[in-house]
């Protein structure tokens, strides 16, 4: 698969100023996320990236490339992490934490996206823009340790996002009158449920589709309202009323934390 040509122009003038900026550092670089599982959708998806090192960069690389991020065009954003070979070949979590870039904020050292999903995703779906390919890099998967950050991520960030969003009127509560909120939830929890349930890393919109057949019928509304967010489509919500739209989110939310498995064998 190729990437789309929106997010080519984007890493090539990205790539052009590291090159300039920090010569040689970067030896491999890898498109992830939305862009490698075909639904990356302009306007709205980031260029999710695995940038590849000999080693962990300096003061004065570090330096370079937060001058380079700093004057990255706005939109789409470019958010990723910077490793070395020999972390990406080891589990997640015994990586050293590391550069995380999201757009033109640009943290030195975190922990950020160190996990089995980002390991996963580039060893299945990554798409190499520079360097050899994913098959032939030996990267660290697990299929146990994915599951266990999965099924912890259900029930921590995603059960917090619920109990937040549940509530109104708060912040997070009145966000999930919004469009893109129930969206956000519904379909990024069926993305868990499917990697729980198969093993395998999956998109937004393949998510959807997922829980169009894994779940009951009486939520088949609600998931089609989020894939039509998710897409773009500009035709008439299947909703007339917002706080209809949100309680049925929230409902289905909490049904596929719940109904999750806990592990899974596959690899």
């Amino acid at each position: 698969m190729t990437v789309p040509a929106a997010v080519f122009n984007v890493v090539d003038i990205y790539l052009k100023a590291i090159d300039a900026a920090a010569p040689g550092l970067v030896e491999g670089w890898y498109v992830v996320g939305s862009a490698a599982l075909d639904d990356f959708r302009p306007g709205a998806s980031d260029i999710d990236f695995v940038a590849v090192t000999a080693t962990p960069p300096a003061d004065h690389q570090l330096a370079a490339l937060e001058g380079v991020h700093t004057h990255l065009p706005r939109r789409p954003l470019l958010d990723g992490i910077y490793i070395t070979w020999r972390d990406l070949s080891g589990a997640p979590e015994q990586a050293s934490p590391g550069p995380h870039a999201h757009g033109r904020r640009f943290h030195p050292r975190c922990d950020h996206q160190r996990h089995p999903v980002t390991w996963h995703g580039l060893a299945r779906h990554g798409i190499a823009v520079r360097g050899p390919k994913p098959a032939d890099i030996g990267i660290g998967t697990d299929a146990q340790a994915l599951a266990r950050w999965t099924r912890a991520n259900l029930d921590g960030y995603w059960r917090r996002w619920w109990q937040r969003s549940s509530r109104l009127p708060t912040p997070a509560g009145l966000a999930c009158l919004a469009p893109q909120g129930p969206a956000w939830g519904v379909l990024g929890v069926s993305r868990l449920h499917y990697t729980l349930t198969t093993g395998k890393i999956t998109s937004k919109d393949a998510a959807g589709e997922y829980a169009g057949t894994a779940f009951e019928p009486q939520w088949h509304r609600i998931i089609d309202e989020c894939l039509r967010i998710r897409r773009g489509d500009h035709r008439r919500s299947l909703y007339r009323s917002p706080l209809t739209r949100r309680a049925d989110a929230l409902a289905l939310v909490d049904r596929v934390i719940r109904d999750a498995p806990p592990s899974t064998g596959s690899d």
